[in-house]
């Protein structure tokens, strides 16, 4: 029983990795936003009927 608890407890699931690392929540809290207005900007600027 306690080599199975020794393989297990060094497996971390990637997803944890993921949210464990705070500049890559950091850099998606900015740039996620970020790009979304550029591109709500872009629409925006595409749509206005030409003269």
């Amino acid at each position: 029983m306690s080599d199975q608890d020794e393989t297990n407890s060094g497996d971390v699931p990637m997803m944890q990795k993921l949210l464990d690392n705070p500049f890559l929540l950091l850099f998606l809290g900015v740039a996620s936003p970020a790009v979304l207005y550029l591109a709500w900007g872009i629409m925006e600027i595409v749509t206005i009927p030409a003269r």
